[in-house]
């Protein structure tokens, strides 16, 4: 099972629908940790040393932060890239299907785009 971090603006219906179907699952907010307010690259890199997976809206920053740490040969425990159109129901069964049938080290280094 994957653990994961949510960004900052990640849409919480999606977190507590995401709880209630994988009881199990390991979710930690970005606000929970304390990290509220860090800018992107410090929460990838904070994920990695905590390897969690962060889940998130915004594709192009994190995509392109995460893309870079990868070139420069640095950890990234895996990135989630959930589109803020995509509908809450079909992001909640893509993503309970990732952390359900992944592992942690199978999302190291990893971008994954939902839909699936």
């Amino acid at each position: 099972m994957i653990r994961l971090l949510t960004d900052e603006n990640f849409n919480q219906k999606i977190v507590r629908g995401l709880a209630r179907r994988s009881i199990h699952a390991d979710i930690l907010s970005v606000r929970n940790a304390g990290l509220a307010g860090q800018p992107d690259g410090f929460l990838l890199k904070w994920a990695a040393t905590e390897n969690r997976t962060i889940l998130t809206h915004d594709i192009n920053s994190m995509k392109t932060l995460a893309e870079e740490l990868l070139i420069q040969g640095e950890p990234m425990a895996g990135l989630i890239l959930v589109p803020d159109r995509l509908p809450i129901g079909r992001a909640i069964e893509d993503l309970q299907l990732t952390i359900e049938c992944s592992s942690q080290l199978e999302m190291y280094n990893q971008i994954k785009f939902l839909p699936l």
